[in-house]
């Protein structure tokens, strides 16, 4: 549960990012063009947590299969 309630944040937090960054670029032509801007950028925010945080995605290759945490390492053998 614990897990789910940190992706949720996480993916709440660069969506957020994402829209008010959106919306600055968007600021800069218009009123209307903020708007839209902070809409996209939310949602490509979102969208970059969620290819983050899949352990099987985009950036799988990237990742170390160790972790830092010796408990779980002595748990899982």
């Amino acid at each position: 549960m614990k897990a789910r309630i940190k992706n949720a944040l996480s993916r709440a937090k660069c969506a957020a990012i994402g829209a008010a960054v959106g919306a600055a670029v968007g600021g800069l032509v218009s009123r209307n063009a903020a708007s839209t801007g902070g809409a996209l950028g939310g949602l490509a925010g979102a969208t970059l947590a969620d290819v983050r945080s899949d352990p099987d995605g985009l950036f799988a290759a990237l990742r170390s299969d160790e972790s830092d945490d010796p408990d779980a390492d002595a748990a899982a053998e």
